[in-house]
């Protein structure tokens, strides 16, 4: 009976989801882009600021934030807490390189970052290396949120649906959405998100504490006594989680994030340059959501000890099932899966149109077919997520890390190139070679971190020193057009585009 009434409650409010989704794109084929391309991957760049603030809240806040920072604060406590940090920063850094990337892209009708490094560097090649490339590191992102919502469901279910059909159910349900509803979709369903997100982690902030523990005072007495180890650097057991590994990971992820393809697509969708600005003034207060999680993760230690592993997922879920009626269940998972959901469409969404805007379309056949190659490319991106979820399990806060250490070595090529015209195209190229053996390396030998601090960073610096020793070292590129056609500035030259 529980399992029929909360999966119920779930269902309905997918079904809600998707509708909702088809009712933003309708009657949408007279914005920019006629309906096509621009109008399913950036939103027609029409998004205000609500809508985009949502929509990259939405994105920030996935299930790594909901299972994910729980898992971690179950598995180790304080180190989770860079999540905070390098999500503030990164909103900070956001309020200047938001608006540069808004501008040129707008200028040049440019869709994303492989668009912009195949125009920054006058080579359509460029853009499908990058396209690749970047593909390869956005995987692992969605493979967490299939991962994260497949846990939901099969929680929520009380076990009558399996992990297994629980990460198709998510893969089928999120691959539709956003094929049919692209960025104005997902826009519209993160409000949903939102609402229930709020409701349900402040609810569960003031409710778990006070029914297993009498309040916060004896929970954190408790913790401090018993789990002293989870409050501080680098937290529990030997994970050489500490506080090099604090301020690296931070730092690296906040650099990282802004020119995160999903971020990206958020900047693009915008209506203009002040609701980046304001967008970014207004995100970090949505941080405060991710401490409840993080605190859930250790209240789970005194309730449902003994989780390991990838299974340290389930800590906030457990005590959900465990204490809650199963209606507040179905609910709480669908918060939860929506979690999921719209992060996971706009990741899907950027790799159909890196892939629809930048490799297929050097394909004569598929250069006027654009959005439909982009959605082809989405279902297939999903179903390599789906075969690395089942034959290459992690911890979700794992995958995440993964993902940021690789998508890092693009930031000298893009960042960089887009402000200083003197980094030639062999020397970005150099460095991105050097950035992706490093990283790869290190996590694929089980050295992350490396020397106590993040590998990502150690492999940046690496890019960075050789992008800039070839730089100076080879020949000057010749490149006829001026600076204001190939560097970023913070407004358009031209508005009308």
């Amino acid at each position: 009976m529980n399992a029929t009434v909360a999966t119920s409650v779930f269902g309905v409010f997918m079904v809600a989801t998707v509708a909702l989704g088809l009712l933003a794109v309708r009657g949408r084929r007279g914005g920019e882009g006629g309906g096509g391309l621009a109008e399913w991957s950036v939103g027609g760049r029409s998004l205000g600021t609500v809508f985009i603030w949502v929509l990259m809240a939405g994105e920030g806040y996935t299930s790594f934030s909901y299972l994910g920072a729980a898992g971690w604060g179950y598995n180790y406590g304080a180190p989770v807490l860079y999540v905070v940090a390098y999500m503030s920063c990164g909103y900070a850094l956001g309020y200047v390189v938001g608006p540069l990337l808004w501008a040129y892209a707008r200028e040049h009708g440019l869709v994303g970052i492989t668009d912009m490094v195949a125009h920054r560097f006058g080579r359509p090649w460029l853009g499908a290396l990058v396209a690749v490339l970047a593909t390869v590191f956005l995987l692992p992102y969605i493979q967490l949120q299939i991962t994260g919502m497949g846990v939901v469901v099969s929680t929520i279910s009380y076990g009558a649906i399996s992990l297994n059909w629980a990460y198709f159910i998510a893969f089928a349900v999120t691959t539709g959405f956003v094929v049919v509803s692209g960025l104005r979709g997902s826009a519209w369903v993160s409000v949903l998100k939102d609402l229930l997100v709020i409701v349900t982690l402040g609810f569960l902030a003031v409710y778990v504490p006070l029914h297993y523990f009498d309040g916060y005072g004896p929970f954190l007495d408790r913790l401090v006594t018993e789990k002293r180890d989870w409050l501080t650097l680098p937290g529990h057991g030997d994970s050489g989680l500490g506080q090099a590994w604090f301020i690296t990971t931070s730092f690296l992820n906040s650099l990282t994030v802004v020119i995160f393809p999903t971020t990206v697509a958020g900047y693009l969708g915008a209506r203009n340059a002040d609701v980046l600005r304001r967008n970014a003034m207004w995100l970090p207060a949505y941080n405060v959501l991710l401490f409840v999680p993080m605190l859930l993760g250790m209240a789970a230690l005194f309730v449902v000890p003994g989780l390991a592993g990838a299974e340290s997922n389930l800590a906030l879920f457990e005590l959900v099932v465990d204490s809650l009626p199963a209606w507040s269940v179905g609910v709480i998972g669908v918060a939860a899966a929506l979690s999921s959901i719209v992060p996971m469409a706009v990741f899907m969404l950027v790799i159909g149109t890196m892939w629809g805007r930048s490799v297929l379309s050097l394909v004569p056949r598929w250069e006027r077919r654009q959005k439909g190659a982009a959605q082809l490319v989405v279902v297939v991106a999903g179903s390599l997520a789906l075969l690395l979820t089942y034959t290459a399990p992690n911890t979700l806060v794992r995958l995440s890390l993964i993902s940021y250490e690789g998508m890092a070595q693009l930031l000298p090529m893009v960042l960089l190139g887009l402000v200083w015209r003197r980094l030639t195209l062999l020397g970005a190229l150099s460095g991105l070679v050097v950035g992706v053996g490093a990283v790869c390396g290190f996590v694929f030998t089980d050295n992350d971190p490396v020397w106590g601090v993040n590998a990502g960073i150690v492999a940046l610096a690496a890019n960075l020193a050789v992008a800039l020793a070839v730089t100076y070292a080879g020949p000057r590129e010749h490149d006829p057009r001026p600076d204001e056609e190939v560097l970023a500035r913070d407004e358009p030259a031209v508005n009308a585009h």
